[in-house]
């Protein structure tokens, strides 16, 4: 499969959880909204902590106040983002899909509606559902190396 749009890749590495949430403070400065993106990675691979670190710089969360949505499936954070030297308003909506068992089930949650110009959407699991890769503009992947470290990949298509 071909693809035609140009894409941008960004490597981290973590060796704590500390350094996976300043990790978060960096790719948050990558996300521009509106973005849709991916968030990929095994079971405890840190995904959830990424996302601590990405709501922090956002002023839209504490990292303590962010948790996995695998049971409420989204959690939603308003926060803001340095633009020309002004705060714009950004929303932030962390999903979980790995209890979502087909696309119906998707269809309930309504993922047109979190879809907005001052919007960043991260999925986790979306990767089992072809309208979500089809929707995504790039995926953040989390992989173990060892112990507490991790591989951090951001893939942004332009």
């Amino acid at each position: 499969m071909a693809q035609t749009a140009e894409m941008k890749t960004h490597q981290f590495e973590s060796h704590s959880g500390k350094e996976t949430i300043a990790v978060g403070h960096r790719v948050a400065e990558l996300l521009v909204p509106p973005k849709f993106m991916i968030l990929r990675g095994d079971l405890g691979a840190g995904k959830t902590t990424l996302v601590k670190g990405i709501a922090e710089a956002l002023d839209a969360a504490d990292p303590d106040e962010v948790t996995s949505p695998t049971f409420t499936l989204i959690h939603e954070y308003e926060g803001t983002r340095a633009v020309d030297g002004r705060r714009e308003p950004v929303m932030l909506y962390h999903l979980d899909l790995y209890r979502i068992q087909n696309e119906r089930q998707l269809d309930s949650l309504g993922l047109e509606e979190l879809s907005s110009p001052d919007s960043l959407v991260l999925v986790e699991w979306g990767e089992k559902f072809a309208s979500v890769v089809k929707r995504s503009q790039g995926e953040i992947e989390m992989r173990a190396t060892g112990g507490d470290s991790r591989s951090i990949t951001v893939t942004l298509k332009d």
